[in-house]
């Protein structure tokens, strides 16, 4: 689509905006690109550049700025990555050792704020296993009962239980040994699946109880806590590019809060393979547009559980962003398969 010397000329162009805020003229590209030409060739290109919709011409501007488009094509074909030092390495890992799995995204959420100055999110590790070790009825009242479950990786769950009969103490042992002894380590819908099939001979009351907890047990295990961790949005107030435009910026924030859309790329992000950029509208979500999403999705034993990503705006440094992004989710999958 490009020649060579486009290509050059759009590259010098991007980086240089990304790295000063403005618009670029011929005459600074004339002077940096490296390429012998006269300002008026440049201003051929640029021309046809723009035309194609790579740049676009600020009103207020003799110069240009990439658009969406530009930034894609430069992502995608003319980027040259600056991997980390290793010592840059050794202290992303250094501080991603602790002890909880819940720490740990909270760090990775952190870094990955610090290193960029931008929003940094992390999406909670599904488990892989949405199973129990051992259920417990701890009775509260007539019709109130106190589920606890123990998750295979020894998370304590409680759940609140409203029945519509009275249960005696020897009839909660009972359904929980039963639940214990045949159904310990399976996936909830399996047990599901079970408890309708195999437990016709027991009452009809006491099959409800046992239906009952494993209905809450499963929403128990898929967590009900945070779907992922954000860190550092107030950077995003210092991004010149975002602040400008504090009605967009509030529609952002609101999304944070949200959550529904940002958990749909992120889900997505986790269903690829490595590092995914989304740039403006790609994201699919209307706040993002003058925003760009990079993520990468983390592992725990070869499984993928989550995605890792940085928020930032359309102009940020890709070439950091992006390593940056990809050790991040390298070293947490390397953290939280050694905790298992």
């Amino acid at each position: 689509m490009l020649n060579d010397r486009a290509r050059l000329l759009l590259k010098t162009l991007v980086e240089r905006y990304i790295a000063e805020g403005q618009p670029v003229g011929s005459r600074a590209l004339s002077k940096v690109s490296g390429l012998d030409l006269s300002p008026a060739s440049i201003r051929n290109i640029m021309a046809d550049l723009e035309e194609m919709g790579f740049i676009a011409s600020p009103h207020t501007s003799a110069g240009r700025i990439p658009t969406p488009r530009g930034y894609r094509f430069f992502v995608d074909t003319l980027l040259t990555l600056k991997p980390l030092a290793k010592v840059e390495i050794s202290q992303l890992e250094e501080q991603l050792q602790t002890d909880t799995r819940q720490r740990l995204v909270a760090s990775a959420s952190h870094l990955l704020s610090d290193l960029t100055q931008f929003a940094g999110v992390v999406m909670t590790p599904r488990r892989s296993n949405p199973a129990f070790r051992h259920i417990e009825f701890l009775r509260l009242s007539d019709n109130r009962l106190l589920l606890i479950i123990v998750t295979p990786d020894g998370d304590v769950q409680n759940r609140m239980l409203q029945t519509d009969r009275s249960y005696t103490s020897t009839q909660l042992i009972e359904a929980a040994n039963f639940l214990n002894q045949n159904y310990a380590g399976l996936d909830f819908e399996e047990i599901r699946r079970r408890l309708q099939a195999e437990l016709r001979q027991l009452q009809a009351d006491m099959l409800k109880l046992m239906t009952q907890a494993v209905e809450v047990g499963s929403e128990a295990v898929h967590g009900d806590k945070e779907q992922y961790v954000i860190s550092g949005e107030r950077n995003l107030l210092n991004v010149e590019d975002l602040s400008s435009n504090m009605a967009s910026l509030r529609r952002l924030f609101a999304a944070f809060d949200q959550k529904t859309g940002f958990l749909q790329l992120l889900e997505i992000s986790s269903r690829a393979q490595g590092v995914q950029i989304f740039i403006g509208g790609e994201s699919g979500l209307v706040p993002l547009d003058e925003c760009s999403v990079v993520t990468a999705p983390y592992e725990v034993d070869g499984q993928i559980v989550g995605t890792v990503g940085v928020i930032g705006p359309t102009r940020m440094a890709y070439e950091r962003v992006i390593p940056i992004v990809d050790i991040t989710a390298k070293l947490l999958s390397s953290a939280l398969s050694h905790q298992q």
